[in-house]
């Protein structure tokens, strides 16, 4: 009999053990943007021991793809699963991971061309104060990190290098580099439903979201203020514009690892990104 209940005795106490090590997904959250004028969907994953500590923690910005919400990483990338695995193995550090919901409205990133939907600005003014005011986060650069798949690519390349102040690194996945050139900006605003909008304000907007334009411009105080990791399979289609963001890097002295894997553009794909993610920037995160 003795026996008999110390194995339920261990099987409880591994059970437990096991539930301790597991996070939290929530991913239907709500805030208020008054920029947008809408309430605004988030997802958010806490780390194993997050309502138990009273410690404050790292934060990664992930952003989803075309045609996904907030929810895509939680339902197709596994984020908690991958997440905790990496966070038990040792290869990240325990972090908040919050992922913004960038395709009801507008979809996109990017404030419009002619700033009737502003979305980098509800960003930053609105979004990232509201999520370190809500949850224990230390609210340094050195412990906030960007990252995201195909347009949420896009979109870790335009915060990272409009904000370089903000983030302390930035991991685009099979990213949409935006325009590659000021003729490619009458695509994108066909795209967006503005095809009729200012040639100036194109201009504008092409030297604002061109990844490449950015890059050769870049001031050189900002060449080396974020570690960059950039990867994209060989099969993606969008494996031109990395590519060439990659050479211009390259040309301008920015450090940066580049990775080409085998793959396309897929979620097996990113699932196998995310742990390099995640141990990427938790290497910024620890004290070295």
């Amino acid at each position: 009999m003795k026996k008999y209940f110390g194995t339920i005795l261990l099987t409880c106490l591994i059970s437990a053990v096991s539930l301790a090590q597991s996070g939290k997904v929530f991913d239907h959250l709500l805030m208020r943007s008054d920029i947008l004028d809408m309430e605004r969907k988030y997802a958010i994953y806490l780390p194993p021991g997050y309502e138990t500590s009273e410690r404050s923690y790292p934060v990664l910005y992930l952003l989803h793809g075309a045609g996904d919400d907030q929810s895509g990483w939680v339902q197709f990338g596994e984020v908690m699963h991958i997440t905790d695995q990496a966070i038990q193995s040792g290869v990240a550090t325990a972090m908040i991971i919050v992922m913004p919901d960038a395709d009801e409205g507008q979809r996109g990133y990017t404030n419009d061309v002619m700033g009737n939907w502003r979305y980098e600005d509800f960003f930053f003014e609105e979004f990232v104060p509201f999520i370190e005011r809500e949850y224990r986060i230390r609210a340094e650069k050195r412990y906030r990190a960007v990252a995201g798949l195909s347009m949420g690519g896009g979109g870790t390349y335009y915060f990272a290098l409009h904000r370089p102040d903000l983030f302390s690194a930035a991991c685009p996945l099979s990213a949409a580099v935006g325009p590659l050139s000021v003729s490619d900006v009458e695509m994108y605003m066909k795209r967006r439903g503005m095809a009729d909008a200012p040639v100036q304000k194109q201009q504008e907007w092409f030297e604002k979201y061109s990844v490449l334009d950015m890059i050769k411009k870049m001031p050189e105080d900002s060449k080396k203020s974020v570690r960059w990791y950039i990867d994209c399979g060989d099969d993606d289609f969008l494996y031109e514009g990395n590519s060439l963001v990659h050479i211009e890097m390259r040309k301008n002295e920015i450090p940066h690892e580049f990775r080409i894997r085998d793959g396309g553009h897929t979620w097996s794909y990113w699932r196998q990104s995310l742990p390099e993610v995640l141990q990427f920037v938790s290497k910024g995160f620890h004290q070295q």
